[in-house]
């Protein structure tokens, strides 16, 4: 459940309506009902949460596991507190990232050694090497398949690396 938000859930049959409500301003607080939702898919179904507000307002998790399958959602170098990390520097925000997908996967009861994909996104191919360096430190003995790809701009210009990974466990 996120922080500050109220989820009540109704049980109908196989089926559940979840309400959840969403914080705008102390002053407008919004209830939308969702459609109705597989009740087995929810119980199957673990959620990370950063903390974000982002995650919140846009409604979205860090990280998924349903049955043995992780999905962490794309990860930039924005530290607990919302600061910027690695500021000008590929390498820095790699690593960074690199230690913020370790940590949700944690959570879920997984480790690097279950990523079987990463999808990595730079704003500049030609800085790709101190990138790859980051993910050699990390993925040296695991080699998941990875593609690299040069995206225009990510949400902030400091933003210079976005990276998802999948994950497998027993």
């Amino acid at each position: 459940m996120c922080p500050g938000s109220d989820q009540r859930i109704i049980h109908r049959k196989a089926f559940i309506y979840t309400f959840v409500s969403v914080i705008k301003t102390p002053i407008q607080l919004t209830t939308r009902a969702l459609k109705p939702i597989n009740l087995y898919l929810i119980m199957n179904r673990q959620l990370v949460s950063s903390g974000t507000k982002w995650e919140i307002l846009y409604g979205y998790s860090r990280a998924v596991k349903a049955g043995n399958i992780i999905a962490v959602a794309g990860t930039t170098a924005v530290d607990d507190a919302g600061n910027i990390v690695g500021e000008n520097d590929f390498y820095a925000q790699a690593v960074f990232i690199y230690q913020k997908i370790e940590k949700a996967l944690q959570q879920l009861g997984a480790s690097l050694n279950n990523v079987i994909r990463l999808r990595i996104f730079i704003t500049d191919m030609s800085r790709h090497q101190e990138v790859l360096e980051a993910q050699g430190e990390f993925f040296a003995n695991i080699r998941p398949a990875a593609t690299i790809v040069e995206i225009n701009a990510l949400i902030d210009d400091r933003l210079l690396v976005e990276i998802e990974a999948d994950a497998v466990v027993e």
